[in-house]
């Protein structure tokens, strides 16, 4: 199966649909909702970038690279982040998930743990691969963590391999899941689903 075919994915008020460049003013209000595009450590355009940032996306999914999502909330259709399979290796049954963003109002909550359920159910019983990865900048504890709590197991570190937004070049902290753990982590995930969490 071509790993970067478009899908939507919905569950528990989430969805996670194809990427469009006319998501191009919901997704600047979102990155807007924080600021995130100040933040050192991650890839969140600028308002006035988005446009460039799904052209980006876009491309790299026309080349077979990357599958790009909107992150929306389903109850008010409000596009609130963005997520992509990216590095997609089909000869080796392998991708990774990254360039996940949401807007700081519904950070800490549902969303994320939802969207990672949907992504890595997709890649594990859909697409049938054999292995999932993560990468993240070896500053952002607070990603390394997140990560961690799925089951992913950390590869290592890779030095010098990417700039910052500020020029500097940072070290990036590999993870992966493999299909074989994929089953705990499955579990984990339901099991912190079903724990309430605050709504925005």
């Amino acid at each position: 199966m071509d790993f970067s075919t478009p899908v939507s994915l919905a569950e528990r008020g989430v969805l996670l649909r194809p990427l469009s460049r006319a998501d191009e003013a919901a997704l600047a209000a979102a990155a807007a909702d924080g600021e995130l595009w100040k933040l050192r450590v991650t890839f969140v355009p600028a308002p006035q970038d988005t446009g460039d940032y799904i052209r980006t996306a876009l491309e790299m999914q026309a080349a077979g690279t990357r599958l790009p999502f909107a992150v929306v909330e389903e109850a008010s259709g409000r596009v609130i982040g963005s997520t992509s399979y990216h590095d997609l290796l089909p000869a080796v049954r392998r991708l990774e998930i990254g360039h996940t963003w949401y807007a700081q109002s519904f950070q800490r909550t549902h969303v994320n743990t939802t969207a990672k359920l949907l992504l890595l159910r997709h890649a594990f019983e859909t697409l049938g691969c054999l292995m999932v990865g993560w990468r993240t900048d070896i500053l952002n504890l607070r990603s390394q963590q997140a990560i961690e709590r799925l089951g992913a197991k950390k590869d290592g570190v890779i030095r010098g391999q990417a700039l910052r937004r500020d020029g500097s070049i940072r070290d990036t902290v590999m993870y992966s899941l493999s299909a074989q753990e994929w089953p705990e982590a499955r579990a984990h995930l339901m099991q912190r689903l079903a724990q309430p969490r605050t709504a925005p």
